[in-house]
């Protein structure tokens, strides 16, 4: 082969090479710094609201421990739940502090329930759930007792 040939091969070898290259798109600069480049815009996507927790429900027979109620409710927002008297009412305390107005109910298996909210309609009470786990992430596990009567 002649001196010639080879050079001529060479250089046909090193364009498609180079070509090939920049068909991958690995220029040596970046496309942000090209002025050529205009910046799309992506659509806006809709952020799709968190799915709700489902409110637990429980069905107890319960006796209010540390009031007297003039007024039997069927429906409360229980936020806590202890097993140990003194526990459940300094949980009380601290609610109060934080501007709720707690009562502790007993069930029938000894347990201490703290409820922060009465109704003797489940649809308030269920808002009162909804409220609570929105202004109080600490609380998302607040539920519904239902008064068995």
């Amino acid at each position: 082969m002649k001196l010639s040939t080879i050079f001529t091969l060479l250089i046909s070898i090193s364009i498609l090479a180079s070509c090939a290259s920049l068909k991958k798109g690995s220029s040596s600069f970046d496309d942000s710094d090209s002025p050529y480049v205009t910046e799309e815009t992506k659509p806006k996507v809709k952020e799709q609201p968190k799915p709700e927790k489902e409110i637990v429900v429980k069905e107890e027979k319960v006796k209010t421990v540390d009031a007297n109620e003039d007024e039997v409710f069927k429906y409360y927002v229980i936020i806590g739940s202890f097993k140990v008297l003194d526990n459940a009412k300094n949980y009380k305390q601290q609610l109060i502090n934080e501007g709720f107005t707690p009562v502790i109910l007993e069930n029938e298996n000894g347990l201490y329930r703290v409820s922060v909210a009465a109704y003797n309609d489940e649809n308030p009470a269920r808002t009162k759930i909804g409220s609570i786990r929105a202004n109080y992430e600490k609380y998302s596990d607040v539920w519904l007792l239902i008064r068995k009567m």
